[in-house]
């Protein structure tokens, strides 16, 4: 079974994401912001980190940046699932680092398409 590290500040849309998870057979792991999951990807490390961008303190662009730049999660997958919806802000956070992007409103499926095509 593979575990899933979910960065969102929005409880319901956490708590969504995590469901869908659920459902898909993952193990998920909670994070409210940043640097939270700093914290938690490396005690528990996770094979994927599903990240939003627009969160207090750090965003989701800087979190991968970081997270790319770290010799223990530089290979780990991140999806960025965020209401940033702009071409724009899908290459943005292509180039920080992220495997894939998804925008919200999502469903069960693309979430579960968007991490079977990034857990490798």
């Amino acid at each position: 079974m593979r575990t899933i590290l979910v960065v969102e500040d929005t409880l319901s849309e956490m708590e969504l994401m995590s469901h869908y998870l659920r459902e898909g057979g993952y193990t998920v792991i909670n994070a409210v912001g940043a640097l939270e999951a700093l914290d938690k990807v490396l005690e528990q490390k996770p094979d994927v980190i599903i990240t939003d961008v627009v969160m207090p303190g750090m965003s989701g662009f800087e979190l991968c940046r970081r997270l790319k730049a770290h010799p223990v999660t530089e290979n780990v997958p991140i999806v960025i699932c965020s209401s940033k919806d702009q071409e724009i802000d899908r290459l943005w956070g292509m180039k920080q680092g992220a495997d894939a992007y998804l925008t919200k409103p999502f469903t069960r499926e693309q979430i579960l398409r968007a991490i079977k095509a990034v857990a490798v």
